[in-house]
């Protein structure tokens, strides 16, 4: 399965993609939506995702500031082959950042392939990658505005070893995969297309937990 991640370029301006499996695009995708106007017709800016990604064969997911009545928070919008899937926003606000948090997991399954999401500080926080891997997903999708240190890119390549899963990190104009083994790759280039292998490999760990009653124990 390929990813194409664009690192330049809205999804409206985007005539053609490299082919690939599903496409990933930054919060430059669709910048702003304001919701109130796409109800009264007067954007089509997710329409445009599912419009792409019925061009193109692909799904498409797109970062974007959404605003509904003035609370606004940082979404990725998600399409497969002419359908919207669904909306899915950042759970973790920290501190005074101007923005409100979602309350769910993005979890779908697009061109066969099942994707969770990790939008912006998401990344930082170990339960939401847990939590989307427990679910089953094959490949954890991180959308960033700007990578400003080497944490972003280091905690997604312990995810990916970690939870046995590989992530692919959109932030800005760079493009970065971890995949299960270790390997890493960074592109700045409009097009950053990554090889993904789905697998589902598991190995039984065993643990002991003190406090259990044994005339409660049962045996298997």
């Amino acid at each position: 399965m390929v990813f194409c991640v664009v690192t330049e370029g809205a999804v409206a301006d985007t005539d053609c993609l490299p082919e690939c499996d599903i496409a990933l695009f930054g919060f430059n995708g669709l910048g702003e939506v304001d919701y109130e106007r796409e109800l009264k017709g007067e954007t089509e800016k997710f329409e445009e995702t599912a419009r792409l990604s019925k061009v193109a064969s692909c799904g498409v997911l797109s970062g974007c500031i959404t605003d509904s009545r003035g609370v606004r928070r940082k979404s990725v919008a998600v399409s497969d082959r002419g359908k919207l899937l669904g909306i899915s926003d950042m759970n973790h606000v920290i501190d005074s950042e101007d923005f409100k948090s979602g309350s769910a997991l993005g979890f779908y399954k697009v061109n066969g392939c099942k994707i969770g999401i990790c939008i912006e500080n998401d990344i930082k926080f170990p339960d939401t990658v847990k939590s989307l891997t427990a679910c089953g997903c094959n490949v954890v999708v991180a959308v960033m505005e700007e990578i400003k240190d080497c944490v972003p890119p280091l905690i997604a390549r312990a995810y990916s070893y970690l939870y046995g899963v590989p992530v692919i990190l959109c932030a800005g104009k760079t493009a970065y995969f971890a995949d299960i083994s270790g390997a890493i790759a960074t592109s700045t280039q409009k097009y950053a297309l990554f090889e993904v292998s789905p697998q589902s490999r598991y190995h039984v760990v065993t643990t002991r937990v003190k406090g259990i009653s044994a005339d409660d124990r049962q045996d298997y």
